[in-house]
């Protein structure tokens, strides 16, 4: 849960006035020594780091001054935040007595995983902080729940690591619309919000999750889940027979599987919401405007989607056909209190099927082949590529941007090393390179003007896709990918990799601007590209002329 900036505020006022704060608990695993993990506490370390961040004011508006803290003042020389212009700071008297102020810390030692779990389900369960999905998804670590946590967190837009430290929060958490803290991932742009399915605050609460949960359990038992707190409560409860029936249905189901079709089907209805004049998911589906969410209408939509592209395996043929099929269908179906059972949502799901299937027709490749870039994992990709600099690089194409409009010759070469630096991360390495991703607004507008395109922002970046030049120079886009192909194929990047590399490369039409994905797959050698090693400084590609720093990458394999 994110706390608000007056909470914030609080805490920082009370560390100031020197009142006792709250314990921070941590656990120090077995066989894990010097490596901490937060049980209670989270938010009250990310408040005192956000502070001396300059990420927001004391509540008398007056900033942490950083110039009285070397290390602050190191990272911000650094750019690893920005300093305000022009803003009062609290006196260096002030700033000792913060910078002094001792945390209360109690900390677990040896702690085995359950012991970890145990007290962490009993502080959010008796101390009524946490939403009914959250606490189902706290210290539980089943199949199921992994695989609702992970494509919750692509559809959110804070995919990351499973472990993540404690600098990266900012990264990865969402900002809400009326409560601003700096965070990078805008609620207005999560999948959720922007269709008008839950509300911002909803996020908060994890109905995100929660919605996820419902649908997922229901594809994989095979049979729609009633629709109730109670139903959930047991697919989460270890103890349970339907706890036991579902982690048996996911492993016959697979959860790459699983998450590839969800999100697949995420971007079919993203595509009838773009078709034609662009409108949201609600705006569509009911007659009567109002900015209720509807979680429970989503997901008969979402499975009826499902059951037709997926298990008839049947396409869209006309997507402006479908909306205007999808208008108003909340009329048509009732997903209230008294339509909550199993056999009521599969009439629901039924009633919406036969709307959508006569502009469905047989899909011609059987069975369908799904992919990891449909456009809600590339949108988790490049919000990812903010806090994982060395695993992803993102390029805005293959032209240079001058009047010229010609190809940068290097360009291709340029991929080739990265994707040999990427590589050279180590043995457990994944990592995409994105093409069609402007570096700034500068070079976005740029690429507008040049090209007449409308780019789309995710986070701070700019996507203004591949397709673009390759109606410039006049080639279709398998030319153009295959300008990319060959490149890497005639490359000097080691022989035994060139196969693997190739057979990763892959194109989605994302929004109608297209983007060239080369996802990089671990490796169990070390990249050379001729003679030559490359290494990813951060978020550049550079040459590796140091022997001892060949070294060190060679011992990762």
């Amino acid at each position: 849960m994110v706390w608000t900036l007056l909470e914030k505020q609080k805490l920082i006022e009370s560390i100031l006035k020197k009142y006792p704060v709250p314990a921070i608990l941590l656990a120090e695993q077995e066989n894990q020594a010097g490596f901490y993990e937060i049980i209670d506490g989270l938010q009250r370390l990310q408040a005192v780091l956000s502070f001396i961040e300059l990420a927001f004011p004391s509540i008398d508006n007056r900033y942490f001054d950083i110039n009285n803290f070397p290390t602050a003042k190191t990272f911000a020389d650094e750019g690893l935040f920005d300093i305000p212009e022009n803003v009062n700071v609290i006196d260096p008297k002030e700033n000792n007595s913060f910078l002094d102020y001792s945390l209360s810390i109690s900390v677990m030692r040896n702690a085995k995983n359950t012991e970890i779990d145990d007290v962490f389900d009993r502080i959010n369960t008796y101390g009524h902080r946490l939403s009914d999905q959250e606490r189902r998804q706290a210290g539980v670590k089943t199949k199921f729940s992994n695989v609702v946590r992970s494509i919750s967190c692509t559809m959110r837009g804070d995919a990351s690591e499973d472990i993540v430290s404690l600098y990266k929060m900012p990264g990865i958490s969402i900002d809400l619309p009326k409560t601003k803290h700096g965070y990078s991932v805008k609620a207005e742009e999560v999948f959720w919000v922007e269709q008008g399915i839950l509300r911002s605050t909803d996020l908060r609460d994890s109905l995100d999750e929660q919605c996820i949960a419902d649908i997922c359990s229901s594809i994989i038992n095979g049979q729609i889940t009633e629709r109730s707190k109670e139903a959930l409560d047991k697919i989460y409860s270890e103890s349970s027979r339907e706890c036991s029936t579902t982690e048996t249905a996911l492993e016959v189901f697979g959860s790459d599987n699983l998450k590839s079709q969800f999100t697949f089907c995420i971007e079919e209805i993203i595509k009838i919401c773009n078709s034609g004049s662009k409108e949201k998911l609600r705006d569509i589906v009911f007659l009567k405007r109002n900015t209720n969410g509807f979680p429970s209408l989503f997901s008969i939509i979402l499975i009826a989607i499902y059951e037709l592209l997926i298990q008839k395996n049947l396409k869209i043929s006309n997507y402006v056909q479908v909306k205007e099929a999808l208008k108003g269908c909340d009329d048509n179906v009732e997903t209230g209190n008294k339509a909550s059972s199993s056999r009521d949502r599969r009439k629901n799901v039924n009633i919406i099927k036969s709307i959508i299937e006569t502009s469905c027709v047989p899909n011609e490749i059987n069975p369908r082949v799904f992919t990891d870039n449909t456009a809600p994992e590339i949108d988790a990709a490049i919000r990812r590529s903010e806090i994982e600099l060395p695993n992803y690089e993102l390029k805005q194409g293959l032209l240079l941007l001058d009047n010229t409009r010609s190809i940068d010759r290097g360009m291709v070469q340029k991929l080739i090393n990265t994707v040999a630096a990427i590589i050279n991360n180590g043995p457990n390495t994944h990592g995409k390179i994105i093409l069609g991703v402007a570096d700034n607004e500068k070079d976005a507008k740029r690429i507008a003007s040049l090209d007449n395109v409308q780019y789309r922002i995710v986070n701070n970046k700019y996507v203004v896709g591949i397709k673009r030049e390759a109606m410039r120079m006049n080639i279709a886009l398998e030319e153009y990918v295959n300008i990319i192909k060959v490149g890497i194929n005639q490359s000097e990047l080691t022989e035994e990799l060139k196969p693997n590399v190739l057979s990763n490369i892959d194109y989605n039409d994302y929004f109608g601007l297209g983007l060239i994905i080369i996802n990089i797959l671990p490796q169990k050698t070390m990249a050379f590209v001729g003679g030559k090693v490359f290494w990813r400084n951060i978020d550049s590609t550079e040459e590796v002329k140091d022997m001892k720093r060949v070294s060190v990458i060679a011992q990762r394999f």
